[in-house]
């Protein structure tokens, strides 16, 4: 249990480090402490680390990137298409009564197909498949958020758990000394029976808290490599949050303009509107030019044409062995009666934009209910944090006093236990406010839309990932053999990586600004 524990004078040290507040270029890579911590990993290092191999963002981009492919798809319906086929024909058993059927042949077709109107099916399909890549790209940019607002999460989880941690081995470490004093001045009949065992109550009970929050703090770095994707090592203090409202008012505007989730929503009712007309086209006539080659080869299995068949003497002309046809058209197809099914596609479509509208509220509602949420939990966890500074600073004095008092008999064992639990509830209380207020933050930014790695400036070692870069790419492409190589993962696994440890770091709080 030794190693668990962390020394009064030098917890008190470290509790007296700074907390949620510092430069904004933090998020540029500095560091206040960085420079003296070969082995430090700061929140931006941990961002960075989500950002290049988080198998669930990872798989967002890929699952965008199958999006995309939808517009080429549906432009190809579009274009002219060629196919051949052609077969060989051993023909085993002939009638007998014709001379002229071959034995074997080569059939090689040829056709070509061009659409000329299709009732805009085309068209609205490729602009919904462009408003669904929109979408799509949208809804990266909530992932990307999400991911980041987890990360976070996750690093002042283990911040706060190793803290709270701290606290409770350094309150077994205080009660094991007061259960000590109180024992030696039982044994000169200083204090009684009594005393010695609410001493001892209250150390056992510290002890099954300190072992609970190793416990907590073992998840809490679980947690973060499930999500970063290596193990929590000396965390840093957090760097400030930047862009955060003034108002709730300002931040609810600028959430309706780029909360991700809520553009996301809006493409998507944009491309219902587009399938609508697509369902409805199918009612529509179609018009296409169209033009067939034909090759025939009998491979010389056709016999000569007697000059005379009552003659066999009389000689026979040559057999045409190949034979080649070509023509060429226009279709019209004209719908006349599909049974109802256009007038049900396009009800079903219409059923479905209905939805997609609504849906918009629906975002929008919640994105107005997010942001006012997090803005009132960030405000109310800043006012925590100053309260519990005044209670920290309080119970302080509190316990200082009543040990005083209790040294000249004035107080008695459990009055200085009742104010060491105080002074113990005071610091948990101001490092969870601590760690709430971050969190709130961080999510007000992620609800407006300004937490993703462009807002961020973060350094990924390489340009940021812009899924337009493959949407263009590919819109373009018409050729069938135009394949990308083959899919391997990106995300790092974390099977090799050594279960958490409940060790205590040394950095427990957030660092203030000066």
């Amino acid at each position: 249990m030794d190693f668990f524990v962390t020394s009064h004078s030098r917890f008190q040290k470290i509790l007296k480090a700074a907390a949620l507040t510092g430069s904004a270029a933090l998020f540029m890579g500095a560091s206040p402490m960085g420079a003296s911590r070969a082995h430090a990993e700061t929140l931006r290092d941990a961002l960075v680390a989500v950002y290049n191999t988080n198998p669930t963002l990872e798989a967002a981009r890929a699952n965008q990137r199958a999006t995309d492919e939808g517009v080429p798809i549906s432009r190809a319906d579009g274009l002219p298409s060629i196919t051949n086929n052609t077969a060989f024909t051993e023909l085993i058993r002939q009638n007998s009564a014709n001379f002229f059927n071959p034995n074997r042949l080569i059939n090689s077709n040829t056709d070509i197909s061009v659409p000329i109107y299709n009732g805009g099916a085309v068209r609205n399909r490729i602009r919904r498949d462009k408003e669904l890549v929109q979408a799509g790209q949208a809804e990266l940019r909530g992932t990307e958020s999400s991911i980041f607002s987890q990360t976070v999460a996750a690093y002042m989880d283990v911040l706060r758990t190793e803290a709270l941690a701290a606290l409770a081995a350094n309150q077994v470490e205080v009660l094991e000394v007061t259960f000590q004093s109180t024992s030696d001045r039982f044994e000169i009949g200083d204090l009684t029976r009594t005393d010695v065992a609410q001493a001892q109550s209250r150390l056992s009970v510290a002890q099954g808290d300190l072992q609970s929050a190793l416990s907590n703090l073992i998840g809490a770095r679980e947690i973060y490599i499930q999500l970063v994707g290596r193990a929590p090592t000396d965390l840093q203090s957090p760097p400030p949050l930047p862009g955060l409202p003034e108002t709730v008012g300002e931040a609810v505007v600028k959430a309706l303009e780029n909360n991700p989730d809520l553009i996301a929503a809006q493409e998507n009712a944009e491309a219902a509107g587009y399938a609508s007309e697509v369902a409805g086209s199918s009612r529509l006539p179609t018009l296409s030019l169209f033009g067939r080659h034909e090759y025939t080869n009998t491979l010389g299995s056709i016999a000569d044409i007697p000059i005379d068949t009552t003659n066999p003497g009389a000689g026979s002309i040559p057999s045409d062995q190949t034979f080649v046809g070509i023509n060429a058209g226009v279709s019209l197809r004209i719908p006349l009666f599909q049974g109802g099914r256009p007038a049900a596609l396009q009800r079903q479509a219409f059923a479905r934009e209905n939805a997609a509208l609504e849906q918009v509220i629906a975002a929008e509602r919640s994105v107005i209910q997010q942001t006012r949420a997090a803005y009132a939990s960030w405000q109310a966890s800043n006012a925590v944090i100053e309260s519990s500074k005044a209670a920290v600073e309080a119970a302080e004095v509190s316990l200082e006093g009543v040990r005083a008092e209790n040294s000249i008999g004035n107080r008695t064992i459990i009055d200085v236990l009742n104010a060491e639990q105080e002074l113990l509830l005071a610091r948990a209380n101001l490092v969870t406010a601590r760690r709430n207020a971050y969190v709130a933050g961080f999510s007000l930014l992620a609800a407006m839309g300004q937490a993703e790695a462009r807002d961020l400036n973060l350094d990924t070692g390489g340009p940021l990932y812009d899924p337009q870069v493959n949407y263009e790419r590919v819109r373009g492409k018409i050729f069938d053999w135009q394949r990308d190589p083959e899919p391997e993962p990106k995300s790092t696994r974390t099977v090799d990586i050594e279960a958490a440890e409940p060790f205590i770091g040394p950095t427990l709080e957030p660092r203030e600004a000066p």
